[in-house]
């Protein structure tokens, strides 16, 4: 299976809370000519940075402004600014802007980790979808990107010295499947590409 031209995905907090699934979406957006288009709202984004303020306290402002500068600036053109929050069916209320921002934008895909969540909308325009899922789908469908991305996160994670252990972090973020994906692509990439430069 593989995903439609250029899908419209409305992005969950949930998903941009994880720094592993903001690099990957990230850089399979920028480096991929934009295959998809990733939609978002400054709800999401206020989301995201409480849930990172929480998880870390002691993190300097400058940190939480870089998260967001970035994702604002990468996903510039996704920011979805009018839409509705009543008439939302699901069990949670607290969703209702997430799904009335999916509607407005007309997302083929809501991303989100909290599938269950939205399980009981009915009438939606959308897909609801597991990150998992849908890097899945973008390997089905673009896989010489999916290998440039993971070359590129191997050398830069050994640039710093660290492990760059790539199907790991994608794990630990509810990412099996993708992982298994990536972890192939790894034992693709001959030894000599990724070698330092001195």
């Amino acid at each position: 299976m593989a995903l439609p031209p250029t899908p419209r995905v409305f992005v969950d907090a949930c998903v941009f809370w994880s720094r592993t699934l903001r690099d990957w979406l990230g850089m399979l957006y920028t480096e991929g000519g934009y295959p998809f288009e990733v939609l978002w709202t400054e709800d999401i984004m206020a989301e995201v940075l409480h849930s990172l303020r929480r998880q870390h306290p002691h993190w300097d402002g400058r940190r939480i402004s870089e998260v967001h500068d970035r994702l604002t600036e990468i996903f510039s053109h996704g920011r979805v600014n009018e839409y509705e929050t009543a008439g939302y069916l699901g069990s949670d209320p607290m969703d209702a802007h997430v799904h009335g921002a999916a509607v407005a934008c007309r997302a083929d895909y809501l991303l989100t980790l909290n599938v269950r969540d939205f399980a009981d909308a009915d009438d939606v325009s959308y897909e609801v979808m597991h990150p998992d899922h849908f890097l899945v789908l973008v390997d089905d469908s673009v896989p010489g990107l999916v290998y440039a991305v993971a070359l590129a996160m191997v050398r830069y994670w050994l640039e710093r010295g660290k492990s760059p252990d790539l199907p790991r972090r994608l794990r630990e973020c509810e990412c099996p499947q993708f992982a298994e994906r990536v972890r192939r692509h790894l034992q693709e990439i001959p030894l000599e590409m990724l070698r330092l430069d001195p």
